[in-house]
């Protein structure tokens, strides 16, 4: 079984090695490139997909990979994923919302099956964010969440705490930093010793603190 698993691993590091490779090169003789690759950060890697030997983390680099970065399953939480695979679809197709300049961006790439749609829209669903439940966490409202609720809900769902260890969330929050400096969601540069009359701060340190507090043991 594990000669098997690696086997599976393999597969699956050649296919997102030759996935993002032949999306790159596209990129680079489109002139729509440059805007394709700014859609995601670049923060995310084919080893880092959960269950990277399956059929949806495969679909995941065959398809999504084409068009910008690779997203990560976390980056919504599963009833969100539906309508956004659906809008992508279209857009692979060249029907989405830019009408014929759709279709000349999308030249060359490949869309799902219904069957695969479906695969995927259940993987992405299974490994998407795990909201955060506040009767759970009621100092999520209270100074000591504030930090991290005003992050992270820039971008996404705000995440239950226990989805990771200690350790784990500042592997994971050094990437959102880097995620919201890609995607100019840092908000404030002037720092000030009255909050108040201040810009907001990315303060990692309390997001830490709150993440650690409640973390998965």
């Amino acid at each position: 079984m594990r000669t098997l698993a690696l086997v599976a691993l393999l597969i699956c590091g050649a296919v997102a090695a030759d996935e993002i490779d032949q999306a790159k090169k596209r990129w680079a003789g489109s002139p729509h490139g440059p805007l394709l690759e700014r859609i995601l950060p670049p923060t995310f890697e084919a080893r880092q997909l959960p269950e990277r030997g399956s059929s949806g983390a495969e679909l995941t680099l065959r398809y999504c990979v084409q068009c910008h970065n690779l997203p990560n399953p976390a980056m919504h939480h599963a009833p969100k994923w539906p309508g956004i695979v659906e809008r992508m679809v279209l857009r692979m197709e060249g029907r989405g919302n830019l009408g014929p300049l759709m279709s000349d961006m999308m030249a060359g790439v490949r869309a799902p099956t219904p069957e695969e749609k479906r695969v995927l829209v259940a993987y992405l669903r299974k490994h998407g964010q795990k909201p955060l439940d506040p009767k759970r966490y009621p100092d999520v409202y209270l100074s000591s969440g504030e930090a991290f609720r005003l992050a992270c809900n820039q971008c996404h769902v705000l995440p239950d705490p226990r989805r990771h260890t200690a350790a784990e969330w500042r592997a994971v929050v050094a990437r959102m930093q880097e995620n919201m400096e890609w995607m100019n969601r840092v908000v404030g540069t002037q720092p000030a010793l009255d909050r108040a009359a201040g810009e907001p701060q990315l303060r990692l340190e309390e997001i830490n603190a709150f993440l650690e507090r409640h973390a998965r043991k």
